[in-house]
């Protein structure tokens, strides 16, 4: 279809890697691009360029068209908020006033909850994690605990949901949470974060605190 440039990855503002991949681009045009362009057939018509637009278009049409941004939004976003919000107003706005008094429970309790002990053990090609949070008068119910690794060669990033164990042993709102991941990557690559966390809720467009392991 088309050429690619680079390895997909992310490399800041690395000036050797620019210079890498301005060299690669010029020697790209000179090699392929507009050699493609510029063979023609014995009619004077580039065939091979042709070809290539054509195939480019079939497959990438379908994919940034209008229509196809317009039935995303309306699955992936106006519906559910439609639904949200009948949810929301059910029952005389039963569950919006739950929400609020979610919200109101983290405005108050979140500045409290920390991390404890952390620890990762590599066994059967995976990395089990056992982490210490302590959330003190705040109901564990009222957040999630998660394994996050950012995603590699531009894929989405992993979020591995812990579970709660057990509560710790003297220690009132501590709780022992744990969670296996694939030794495919380092254990370094993985850190533990505490989100907030309430059905039908969008986080974190709706409430973006966050607690991440130090």
């Amino acid at each position: 279809m088309g050429w690619a440039l680079g390895d997909g990855r992310e490399h800041g503002d690395d000036p050797a890697w620019d210079a890498a991949e301005a060299g690669a681009l010029y020697d790209l045009l000179e090699r392929e691009v507009i050699p493609e362009f510029y063979r023609r057939d014995a009619s004077g018509i580039p065939t091979a360029w042709i070809r290539r637009m054509r195939a480019s278009m079939a497959e990438l049409t379908p994919r940034f068209s209008a229509s196809r941004t317009v039935r995303e939004y309306t699955e992936q976003h106006y519906l559910p908020a439609a639904t949200a919000y009948h949810l929301r107003i059910a029952n005389q706005g039963a569950m919006g006033r739950q929400m609020v008094d979610w919200q109101h429970s983290l405005e108050q309790k979140w500045a409290t909850v920390r991390f404890g002990e952390v620890k990762a053990e590599t066994r059967c090609e995976q990395h089990v994690f056992e982490v210490q949070v302590h959330l003190n008068d705040l109901d564990p119910k009222a957040v999630q605990v998660e394994l996050y690794a950012d995603g590699v060669m531009g894929g989405a990033p992993v979020r591995q949901e812990m579970k709660r164990v057990r509560q710790l042993s003297g220690a009132p709102g501590g709780y022992l949470y744990s969670a296996a991941v694939s030794a495919a990557r380092p254990p370094s690559d993985y850190t533990a974060r505490v989100i907030p966390h309430f059905d039908g809720v969008a986080v974190p467009l709706e409430d973006a605190r966050i607690l991440w392991q130090p």
